[in-house]
């Protein structure tokens, strides 16, 4: 798949909250997932490969007490890469209600994605 084909894929599926459709079918094996730096600070840290990102995506889930809403915005597409802007308004375990935005920037070799990274 091309990076368009990859990013249409993705939107596909991310409108329909497919997100584990999305790892199983959409990330290379050794796949990793970049934090900024103050995320560590919520626990969210970097790791390399398709089930250490299953597994990052399953603990931020658990982190979640009530999810109100989400968005995830049609991805632009540059080169080897895409971008979306994502949002929810959820009420995290220990935490008051908020709104969190990002951008996600992903990028994609041989029909697969290779990296995600976050920006917050």
């Amino acid at each position: 798949m091309t990076t368009q084909e990859v990013a249409d894929k993705f939107d596909q599926l991310a409108q329909s909250n497919q997100w584990d459709k999305i790892q199983d079918e959409l990330y290379s094996e050794d796949a990793e997932s970049i934090e900024p730096p103050n995320a560590a600070m919520s626990g969210l840290k970097n790791v390399k490969g398709r089930e250490a990102l299953k597994q990052k995506a399953k603990e931020f889930n658990e982190m979640v007490e009530e999810m109100y809403g989400g968005f995830c915005s049609k991805p632009v597409v540059g080169g080897n890469f895409f971008s979306v802007a994502m949002g929810m308004d959820a009420k995290f375990k220990g935490m008051e209600r908020m709104n969190m935005d990002e951008v996600c920037v992903y990028e994609v070799k041989d029909g697969k994605i290779i990296k995600e990274q976050f920006f917050f």
